[in-house]
C-alpha cells in the first residue's frame, strides 16, 4: 500500500480506537462535560452526526499529514513520530480549539477538575498518536518509489 493511502487507513484506524475510548469514558460518567463531538456539532452548529464525520475527518487528516512526515524507519520509530504528531495536535487543541470552543485555554473553563481536562486528553492524543504511528507501519511496508511524492 502506498503512503498516503496508508496514512488514510491509519488514520481512520486510530479514529476508531480513539473514538471507542471516548465513549467508554463517556459511559464511565469520567468527564461527562468534555463531549469533543458535541463540542465540535456545538461549534458547527449541527446536530452530533456532523460532529462524528468532522471528528474523523481530522483524524484522516492526521492520518494524512503522518504519511508525508513519515521518515519510515521501525515500527518504535513510526509509533514515536505518531506519538508526537498525537501530541502537537493535543497542544493546538488546548492551546487553539479549547478557547475557539468556549472551554478556556486548557480547559481551565471547564467544570472538570483543571489538570484533568489537560491530562486525559493528552493521554488520549497519545494512545491516538501511538496507533496512527504502528498502523501506518504495518500498512506501508512497500517502500515508496524514489520520487514518487515530487
Amino acid at each position: 500500500m502506498n503512503k498516503l493511502a496508508a496514512g488514510v487507513v491509519a488514520g481512520l484506524i486510530a479514529t476508531v480506537v480513539l473514538s471507542i475510548l471516548m465513549v467508554i469514558k463517556g459511559m464511565m460518567g469520567v468527564m461527562p462535560d468534555l463531549n469533543v463531538i458535541t463540542m465540535l456539532a456545538v461549534t458547527m452548529e449541527t446536530g452530533a452526526a456532523t460532529g462524528w464525520v468532522a471528528h474523523f475527518l481530522i483524524g484522516i487528516g492526521y492520518g494524512v499529514i503522518f504519511s508525508r512526515l513519515s521518515p519510515g524507519g521501525s515500527l518504535a520509530k513510526a509509533t514515536f513520530h505518531g506519538i508526537v504528531l498525537g501530541s502537537v495536535g493535543w497542544a493546538a487543541m488546548m492551546i487553539l480549539l479549547m478557547p475557539m470552543m468556549g472551554k478556556g485555554l486548557f480547559g481551565a473553563g471547564m467544570p472538570s477538575d483543571m489538570l484533568l481536562v489537560p491530562l486525559a486528553t493528552l493521554m488520549l492524543h497519545v494512545i491516538f498518536g501511538a496507533v496512527l504511528g504502528a498502523s501506518h507501519h504495518a500498512l506501508a511496508k512497500n517502500p515508496v518509489r524514489a520520487g514518487a511524492w515530487d
